[in-house]
């Protein structure tokens, strides 16, 4: 890259980094609950794809000469802390899609700015091309579980439940972002 990374930059992309390496986690977790054989299949590619989205964003901060910043109190931290352990398969699925899909918004609205770096965009386009199949199907697998177990509205009520905790969190992290990029 022909200019050197802001701060900034930096810092904003490692957010997204972290938001990456906790989504793998969620996966993994996911892939040690739930024994569906066609399940396993999609997990173990839903997480190949957000290791390797940490892995783009970790890449593109080493390109413009930096290092990762150690994110402590990202997006999912601050989710987690609000929602507490989820111990329900349906659940957790509704939070992941919840998660995906503040993912894919973020990524999608940051490729709309008109002062993005060429590099910058194409790691977005990247990372949002996966998004879109990973929200289809979690909430697919999601609706029909709840569907089999008898509670269809389980699912979208958990939906429901976690985008209210994500709107207050991602509002928090907003002003955060605002109050950085201002200084």
């Amino acid at each position: 890259m022909s200019e050197p990374a802001t701060e900034k930059e930096v810092l904003l992309y490692s957010y997204y980094r972290d938001g990456e390496i906790h989504g793998s986690g969620l996966l993994y977790k996911l892939l040690r609950w739930w024994k569906d054989p066609n399940a396993q299949t999609m997990l173990s590619e839903h997480l190949a794809d957000e290791t390797r989205h940490a892995w783009l964003w970790t890449q593109l901060i080493k390109e413009l000469g930096a290092t990762p910043v150690e994110i402590d109190d990202g997006y999912q931290t601050r989710l987690g802390e609000r929602v507490g352990v989820v111990r329900n398969l349906i659940d957790l699925l509704a939070l992941t899609v919840v998660v995906e899909q503040r993912a894919l918004r973020r990524y999608t609205e940051h490729l709309r700015r008109r002062d993005v770096p060429e590099r910058t965009r194409e790691v977005l386009r990247k990372v949002t091309k996966d998004e879109g199949w990973h929200v289809d199907w979690i909430r697919q697998e999601g609706r029909r579980l709840a569907e089999e177990a008898g509670t269809p509205e389980r699912f979208d009520a958990a939906l429901e439940r976690f985008r209210r905790v994500d709107h207050e969190v991602f509002t928090e992290l907003e002003e955060k972002e605002r109050s950085w990029l201002e200084a």
